[in-house]
Formats: C-alpha cells, sequence, structure tokens
C-alpha cells in the first residue's frame, strides 16, 4: 500500500474499538475499511485442546462511518473467547485476534471478553501512585525482567511464584528465608530507587505459555494490550494474567516504589501480524519495491506515523496507564518513531489525572533503516528540540563515556584507562545541555544517565573485558573500585539516573552480552551475589540517599537549573560544583572524580567541608573529619563532599 493509498483510508477517532464490555451486552468494533465483510466468532475456550472446548456461534458485523465493522451481542460475555473472520473484495480471507484485545487464552491465539472488576485483585481501587514516584529530584530506575527477578532457588520466594508476576508480592522475603539479608521486594524497599522499570510485560510471541522452562527478554510483541501469559500462574484464562499483574504493579507501589514498562511498539513479531490481517499493507512500513523495512532488526517496522497506527499507538499506552496504574514508559528503538507521534503519546498521557508526572523517555536511535511516510521526522537525539520536554532519551554518550564502548569489548572508557574521555565528561555532568554532542536537551529531565541496561555486556563484564580478565565472579578490588566510580559519576550527574538491576552486586552473565533467549540460570539475579557484596550494595544506596538529600544534583524538574560551575583540575581529573537556581545560594556540595590509579590532592571551595562519599563509603549525613584548604583524592574514586553550614 502506497503512502496516497493509506492516506485516502477513512480514518475513525473513536474510543470504543475492541470489545467493550458490559453484562448486559458486549460491543465489538474492529477498524478494517478495506474488508468486504467482517463476523466474529466466539469460543468457550482459549483453544481448542481444553476440556470444554466448544465453538459459541458466528456473528456477522456491519460496516459503519470511518471502516469501523460492529457487532453488538447481549448477554455476559465475560470469559468467552473471540477471533474475527474478514473476507477482501480479491477473494482472500483472515482470521486474527482482536489487535485491541484485553485479554487472551494461552499463547494470545483468541482475544478473551474481559470484565474489568472481575479482574481486579483486593483493594486495587485504592491504588495509588506512591510519593517516591512523584518526586523528580530523588527519581532513579532500577530494570529488571520479571522472571529474572524471582527465579534464583537462594531467592526466598515460595517456589511456584518465582518467575511469575506474584513474586513481587511477596514482601518478607530473604536470602535462603533465613533472615540474614533482604531479597526481591524486601530489597527493593531498601535500596533507594524510585521505579522499577520491567522488561516487556505485554503479550510476546517466543514463550510457549504452556510449557514451563522458556525464556525470552520479550521484545517480540504478539498482543500489545494484555500481559504475558508464561508469567502468570494459569495462563489459560485470561483474567488471571491481568489480576496477578495488577498484583504486581500495586505490591510495587505498596513498597514506595512506581512501576515503568518496557512497550516495543516499533515492530511486531510477526509481519504477518493481526493489524496487517485487518487492514493489508497498511501497518508495516515498506521500501519503494514492496520489501518490508528492518530498521527494527525484525524486518517488521510499524508506520508510526500513519493516522491510525498512531491511534492505536496512543490509545495502546493510555489504556496501560489508566488499566494498571502505571507510572512511567520506556521506548525500545525510539528512533523508529515519528516526533508527532511521542507528542501525541504525551499529551495524551498529560491529559490524565496525576498524568504529568508519568515518565517517558526511550532509545533515541534505530536498529537499521527504515522508511516513513513523506514529512515525518524520526525520534532520535537530533529531534529533542522538536520533542516535548516530557520526553526523554537514553544517552549512550554518558554510557561510553565512563566505562568504555558497548560494541567493543576491550575499549575503555573514562574510569579504566582513557583519559581523553575527561572532556566528554565535562559534558555529561551537565547532561550536555550545553549543546555538545549534537544535544539539545530543554531540561536536565529530558537525558536518561546510565552505564548498564538489559543490552550488551553488564558493567562488571565490561570492566572484566577491558581489564582482559575472564574470571567473572571474582570479585577484585580493583575493578570494585572502578565499579563504585562509575556509579558515582552518574548518580552525581544532572540528569535521570537508571541502571541495571544487580548492578549494584556486580551482576555477571559470565561475559555473554546478549542473553535475550536465556538461558534463565544465566539471566537471573543471584541473590548469594548480592549478599557477598552487600558493601557495594550498600555504596549505591548511599549514593541514592546523597541524591535525594541533594536536587541540585538532579535538577530534573528545574529548567532554569544552572549548569555545574566546573573546577580546574590537573590532569583528567574532574571536579564540579553543583549550583542552584538564584545567586544567592552558597554552594553546598563539591563533587571529584579521581579515574588515576594514585591519589591525588585537589584544592576545596572556600569554605568547610565534610564527606559524603569517599570512594568506598557513601551516606547522605556527613561523616569524619571536617576539611578545609585540600582534599586528598584516593586511587579510582569519587568524593562528595558537603559544606559545613553557617560557613
Amino acid at each position: 500500500m502506497t503512502y496516497e493509498q493509506a492516506a485516502a483510508l477513512p480514518v475513525y477517532d473513536g474510543s470504543d474499538l475492541g470489545a467493550v464490555y458490559s453484562k448486559r451486552h458486549t460491543a465489538f468494533a474492529l477498524w478494517a475499511p478495506t474488508a468486504a465483510t467482517a463476523a466474529v466468532h466466539r469460543f468457550a475456550t482459549g483453544t481448542d485442546g481444553e476440556p470444554g472446548a466448544a465453538d459459541l456461534g458466528v456473528t456477522p458485523m456491519h460496516r459503519t462511518d470511518g471502516g469501523v465493522w460492529r457487532a453488538l451481542i447481549g448477554g455476559d460475555l465475560a470469559g468467552q473467547y473471540y477471533l474475527y473472520e474478514l473476507t477482501f473484495p480479491d477473494g482472500h480471507s483472515s482470521w486474527l485476534v482482536d489487535p485491541y484485545a484485553r485479554a487472551a487464552g494461552a499463547n494470545g491465539q483468541r482475544g478473551m471478553v474481559l470484565d474489568p472488576e472481575a479482574a481486579a485483585p483486593p483493594g486495587w481501587a485504592a491504588d495509588r501512585r506512591p510519593a517516591a514516584a512523584r518526586d523528580p529530584a530523588g527519581a532513579c530506575i532500577w530494570e529488571v525482567h520479571v522472571g529474572d527477578f524471582s527465579a534464583d532457588p537462594h531467592s526466598g520466594v515460595r517456589p511456584d511464584w518465582r518467575g511469575k508476576y506474584l513474586a513481587f508480592t511477596q514482601a518478607d522475603t530473604t536470602l535462603d528465608q533465613e533472615g540474614r539479608f533482604p531479597t526481591c521486594l524486601n530489597y527493593l524497599r531498601q535500596l533507594g530507587v524510585s521505579h522499577v522499570q520491567l522488561q516487556p510485560i505485554f503479550d510476546f510471541a517466543t514463550v510457549d505459555e504452556t510449557r514451563p522452562g522458556g525464556y525470552n527478554w520479550g521484545y517480540d510483541p504478539l498482543n500489545y494490550n494484555l500481559p504475558e501469559g508464561s508469567y502468570a500462574t494459569d495462563p489459560w484464562h485470561g483474567e488471571v494474567r491481568v489480576r496477578e499483574c495488577r498484583a504486581m504493579i500495586a505490591a510495587l507501589h505498596r513498597a514506595g516504589l512506581g512501576v515503568v514498562m518496557d512497550v516495543v511498539y516499533n515492530h511486531t513479531y510477526h509481519a504477518d501480524n493481526w493489524m496487517e490481517r485487518a487492514v493489508p499493507g497498511y501497518w508495516l512500513r515498506r521500501w519503494a519495491d514492496g520489501q518490508l523495512t528492518n530498521g527494527s532488526g525484525c524486518g517488521c517496522d510499524l508506520a508510526s506515523e500513519r493516522t491510525m497506527v498512531r491511534k492505536y499507538i496512543v490509545d495502546s499506552v493510555v489504556y496501560w496507564a489508566r488499566a494498571y496504574h502505571l507510572d512511567g514508559f520506556r521506548f525500545d528503538l525510539m528512533g523508529l518513531h515519528d516526533v508527532e507521534t511521542m507528542n501525541a503519546i504525551r499529551a495524551a498521557l498529560d491529559a490524565l489525572p496525576g498524568g504529568r508526572e508519568i515518565l517517558m523517555y526511550g532509545e533515541p536511535w534505530q536498529g537499521g533503516s527504515t522508511r516513513m511516510d513523506p514529512g515525518a521526522r524520526s525520534a532520535d537525539k537530533g529531534a529533542l528540540p522538536l520533542l516535548d520536554a516530557g520526553v526523554g532519551v537514553f544517552c549512550d554518550n554518558t554510557r561510553d563515556t565512563i566505562k568504555g564502548g558497548v560494541f567493543d569489548a576491550r575499549a575503555p572508557g573514562f574510569v579504566n584507562g582513557a583519559p581523553g574521555a575527561a572532556y566528554t565528561l565535562l559534558h555529561v555532568v551537565g547532561a550536555f545541555r550545553d549543546g555538545s554532542d549534537g544535544m539539545h536537551p530543554k531540561s536536565a529531565g529530558q537525558v536518561v544517565q546510565y552505564v548498564s541496561a538489559h543490552d550488551n555486556f553488564t558493567l562488571w563484564d565490561k570492566l572484566k573485558a577491558v581489564a582482559g580478565r575472564d574470571d567473572f565472579d571474582r570479585p577484585d578490588e580493583d575493578l570494585l573500585a572502578q565499579n563504585r566510580l562509575c556509579a558515582a559519576i552518574y548518580l552525581t550527574c544532572q540528569g535521570l539516573p537508571f541502571l541495571q538491576a544487580g548492578e549494584e552486586f556486580a551482576r555477571t552473565k559470565n561475559g555473554d552480552p546478549n542473553t535475550y533467549r536465556g538461558p534463565l540460570s544465566l539471566n537471573r539475579l543471584d541473590w548469594t551475589r548480592a549478599a557477598a557484596l552487600a558493601p557495594l550494595v550498600q555504596f549505591y544506596r548511599g549514593l541514592l540517599a546523597i541524591r535525594r538529600a541533594w536536587p541540585e544534583l538532579s535538577a530534573l524538574s528545574d529548567p532554569d537549573q544552572p549548569l555545574p560551575l566546573l573546577l580546574a583540575l590537573p590532569g583528567w581529573l574532574v571536579g564540579f560544583v553543583p549550583e542552584r537556581t538564584g545567586e544567592s545560594q552558597a554552594a553546598r556540595l563539591a563533587v571529584y572524580y579521581n579515574p588515576d590509579p594514585t591519589p591525588h590532592s585537589v584544592v576545596l571551595p572556600a569554605g568547610r567541608w565534610r564527606t559524603l562519599c569517599d570512594g568506598v563509603r557513601a551516606d547522605a549525613l556527613p561523616f569524619g573529619p571536617v576539611y578545609s584548604g585540600e582534599y586528598r583524592l584516593p586511587p579510582v574514586s569519587a568524593a562528595i563532599l558537603a559544606a559545613v553550614p553557617g560557613d
């Protein structure tokens, strides 16, 4: 379908697509303007192989304005499963799951009519966004895969909940349930992060939900508007995954944590997806010769710039925000989306009650080449001036400057032997708000500062690779110092900090940079390692506490926040004073980074100072002696000093 043909199709802007349920009847609506006929087929079960499987009949649909086909079926249909059947003028027909389906049977092959109230866990109506998720100054995001979180047999989670949504609801777990070291939700409550980012939890294609042991990161979307069934205790009954996913979110909220959903609207796993079956040729981008574009690496990029694709993405995000009380969205390969779509999503979220508090950020790059319709602009880093200030981007400049490039295992960064990185680091601390490296954020809050995520090496494995070592389990003291320095840098830079789960206890995947298909034994969080490296965990806790106590470090919510005052230091040392809005405000902090394996003395700003971080210990409460004039930086360390009040 050409751009001109797609643009000529009728569009629909109503809010009733999908199966709209009430106890008296269910209204089915599907946008399929090129179809000649349409019908709804209903079933008693989600698959034909289940007990009680039965065909409940077929109902013809009628065409209405905007290219929408409709059917109204009386009675209480909650728990019934359904498919659409379409025929087209050329004689071919297609069967499809409703793209707007809110629940489904096993492996997502039939949509299910959902009674939202029946799929609510106890207390769901009273669930609210926690205070920590509303405070931008203390924001920090911890990324985790649902399965990784609790699959470790030492996690203390009951066996039937390990790797499931419900693992997040068990609040009192400790290592081997011996009461010594907290794990899972118990651990998260004490860590100090504000949000948990969950790798994709909507229904994905490559794990058989009916068989235990399957694993995938989930970047292979099948049904966008319902939760993945392999994380549910029962994948057969569609309401169970909905209820248990909501229970997970409510448990995180009770623990004071916001929940961010990792969303993959840039492609579908199958080129022959439900949307393409409904309107062939409309949903996916193609080259001029008709071949599918492959900017996602999956050969089926969604054409977000087209009116009904944009509507679908906006509708889906808003549905998740409202129906699941989500606190943020992370967009995979956001550079494959167009600016207008990203701004439309932001505006739709802002219009919700409390919607301006919902985080929204993404990867401002593509995995390959794509072909947008004329006039569309990619939502990449260069588009920051065009994006709403409430749309953030991951900063790969920060990541590679601090620890070294991700595409060359041995390439060093600032912390492990690249002196030239010190120059770029001067821009990192101010979230590139000086316009360097082609970035022009409207505020620091648009820049996600990080050194590790699910992609590429874990931070620990990268440090090992640069050092030329493959004994990944060994906690080398010099690499632990580099790890601490990495953390101290991005957690004292302006911007929104982000870390991969387990970075704070030197998580290792034995040097494997791409474990998206498993095994789970390599991906799962090692809670025994977390306990063994408790001092490193405590260091991260201290840094997070410092960040909450001194909002000038983040500068998220104030677009007028001054850039940090850089200090003149010898060699490749970096130092700065985070300034606050208003010239009369005296400096309260001084921050120094020493990547050198030797100590260095630095001149302190005027006044008296006490230590918050000495490179090994970090605490929001000052400790140690009072310093003035000079401070000696230990090797491979960060120092954070607080001005003594009254000076």
